[in-house]
Parts: structure tokens; C-alpha cells; sequence
């Protein structure tokens, strides 16, 4: 039974009014986390607000929920499509059309989408060159993209990356620095196991969804400034910060992390064999000493204080670290052996015999057959 939040949330949309149906779908989903049609229903009205990153996000989350929702494909290709992603949006779209092969309009989008790749993959006709710079200067936006429309010139930019549905402002800092071939995003997230951690890759999105215990999922979905290879991307959560390695789909070089309007000069890679090579980051938005930054970070890591077992288990993890040969045999031998109830590092001692189990005072050790 819809709930009158619910209720009232397709009532604001009937009557056009977009805004208020977000923030009623946002009460909604946080009374009713794991309900998909909510997600689905405000990635609509996202679409309707020209938020097409958040529309993704929020389709993404119905998709998640729900796989067998075709309206949820759909919408996610169709916000795809605004952000000229014609890959992802295809891919969304052919997985719709499987699920509900009447519905004519995925047919529709997917031979746009063809005839978007096909023209990319071309001398791409709609880029012009600046001939005082070299560069090639994208499209404005208020281009025509077929059916799908877009704002005009004197609009409002189109992409909100300000907007994160219900959760507040970020709590974590993030910084960024480039190579030819990647960009490498960290966000100092401290103590996050990895399991509360998702990250999604798009042509030219990064979604991160953080769980964060006892209080809001932290959220981090900008338009990248330039396309990626999704399926070369990777990501590695770690003690005191999650490092994403995107790979570029050019390498071309990036001056900011996230797209703006004024990135619609693409800035070609220097090939000449006489240039120096450039120092990295090599980002002039910004002038920060990264190694000082990683020294700082490896100095956190070093001195972070662990209680419990992760602090003894830091403690091990550095005796095994600086251990000979014979000490690391001794402490992989008699772990495995006894159950991981005892570490020797006497390789003398355990290396002839096999080594017993000796579990806590007041704890039996018992064989578990399978």
C-alpha cells in the first residue's frame, strides 16, 4: 500500500511540480529504504529537473532493488542519453527492451543511441576547431541530440552536482591528481570496512555510496570532466582513505575533476618527443604538494591508533613484515596447525612437530567435519 508520503509525491509530479515531488520521494526513501519504486519514481522526476546525473544514481538503486524493473532501465538510459553516455545508456536500454518487449520507446532510444555511437566513432562532424588554439571545442550545449532535448543557451547548467538526494553536506574531503593514461581520486575515509563501500563507473560518472554507521550514507556522484573506461577502472578501500583509479578513455588532460561548462574545450595530449615530461599532478587549478600529502597520509597509517584485535593484529602484521625466513615459516606453520589459536615465531621449536591447538582458558577446541 503506497504510503501518503508516496501519495503526495505523485500528485506534486502530476502537476508539474518537480521539486517537490524530489523532496517528498526523499521522506519517502528514508522511511522505506529498500522500496525501488521510490527510487525509480524520483529518478523521474530528477530526469524532469534536468538532474541527470542524480537520475542515474537513483535508477541505479531501483536496479539494485529491483533488477526485473524495466521502467527503471529505462530511465536510466534516457538520463544517460542527456549526458551524451550513449554506450551505458544502450547497454540500460537493451536490458529494458528483454524485460518489456512492448514497450516500443526502448527500440526508439536504442537506434539513437547506434546512430550517437556510430557518429563518435566517426570524424564526429558536430566539433569544430579553434584556430588560434588548436583545440577541438565541443558542441555547445544547446545542440540538438535527436529526440532527446536539451536546454537552451541562456538555461541554467543541466547536471546539479551539488544535489545528493536526502544525504547532507559531504563528510569527507577528497583530492585528486592526474597521469597520461588515469586520474586517481582519494577520499580520506578512515576505518570504513570495505563492504560498505560501492562504487560505480559510468562513460562519465563516478558514483560513491558510503555507509556509514548510525548515520547518513555519504554520497559522491560527480560528472567526470572527461570520458573513462569503466571496465579498466578500480578501486581499493583501505584503512585510512578509498583510492579510485579511473582509467581515461583519451589521455587528454584534465584540469578539473568534474565537468563544467567551461570544459567544453578538450585539451589535446602533447605527442612531441622534445617535451619534457610533466610532473604529476599536473593540474594548474591547484598546487599541492603530493608528496608531502602522501607522507602525511603514510605517517597517519603509521601512527593510527587500533584497539582490540585490530591492534594486535597490526601487531603481527609488522613482526611478520620484518621477520626472516625461518621466523615468517614458524608463524605461518604454527597459525595454520593450531587453528589459529597459537603464533610461534621459534622455527627450531615448531618446525619438527606439528603444532596443537591451545584455545583460551574456558574455550574447548573442536573439529568441525564438513
Amino acid at each position: 500500500m503506497a504510503s501518503d508520503l508516496e501519495i503526495r509525491a505523485k500528485e506534486a509530479f502530476i502537476d508539474d511540480h518537480f521539486e517537490l515531488a524530489v523532496d517528498l520521494y526523499t521522506q519517502a526513501i528514508a522511511m522505506t529504504p529498500k522500496n525501488a519504486e521510490l527510487f525509480a519514481d524520483r529518478a523521474q522526476a530528477n530526469i524532469k529537473l534536468n538532474y541527470f546525473t542524480e537520475a542515474v544514481v537513483d535508477a541505479n538503486k531501483a536496479i539494485e532493488l529491483d533488477p526485473s524493473m524495466s521502467k527503471a532501465y529505462l530511465r536510466k538510459g534516457l538520463a544517460c542519453m542527456k549526458l551524451e553516455e550513449y554506450q551505458t545508456a544502450k547497454a540500460a536500454l537493451e536490458t529494458g527492451a528483454s524485460l518489456a518487449p512492448a514497450e516500443s520507446r526502448f527500440t526508439k532510444l536504442i537506434k539513437e543511441c547506434d546512430e550517437r555511437i556510430a557518429e563518435e566513432a566517426g570524424e564526429l562532424p558536430n566539433q569544430s576547431v579553434d584556430k588560434t588554439s588548436g583545440n577541438v571545442v565541443a558542441p555547445p550545449a544547446s545542440e540538438s541530440l535527436g529526440n532527446v532535448a536539451v536546454a537552451p543557451k541562456d538555461a541554467q547548467p543541466t547536471v546539479n552536482l551539488s544535489y545528493q538526494g536526502s544525504a547532507a553536506r559531504p563528510k569527507y574531503r577528497h583530492e585528486f591528481y592526474q597521469k597520461p593514461e588515469e586520474v586517481v581520486v582519494t577520499i580520506f575515509a578512515k576505518g570504513i570496512p570495505a563492504k560498505n563501500v560501492i562504487v560505480d563507473f559510468g562513460e562519465q560518472i563516478l558514483s560513491v555510496s558510503i555507509d556509514v554507521p548510525g548515520d547518513e550514507t555519504y554520497s559522491f556522484q560527480p560528472r567526470l570532466f572527461g570520458k573513462i573506461t569503466p571496465a579498466k577502472c578500480r578501486y581499493e578501500v583501505m584503512s585510512t582513505k578509498i583510492e579510485i583509479r579511473l582509467a581515461k578513455a583519451e589521455p587528454l588532460h584534465w584540469t578539473s575533476l568534474e565537468y563544467t561548462r567551461e570544459s567544453a574545450v578538450v585539451q589535446r595530449p602533447n605527442v612531441s618527443s622534445d617535451a619534457p615530461r610533466p610532473s604529476y599532478p599536473s593540474s594548474k587549478l591547484r598546487h599541492t604538494d603530493w608528496d608531502k600529502l602522501e607522507a602525511e597520509v603514510k605517517k597517519e597509517e603509521k601512527d593510527e591508533k587500533l584497539d582490540g584485535d585490530a591492534a594486535l593484529n597490526k601487531f603481527f602484521r609488522d613482526i611478520y613484515k620484518d621477520a626472516d625466513e625461518d621466523t615468517r615459516r614458524a608463524m605461518m606453520k604454527s597459525f595454520v596447525e593450531s587453528n589459529g589459536t597459537v603464533l610461534s615465531t621459534n622455527w627450531k621449536e615448531v618446525g619438527a612437530k606439528k603444532v596443537e591447538g591451545s584455545p583460551p582458558d574456558g574455550m574447548e577446541l573442536k573439529k568441525w567435519e564438513i
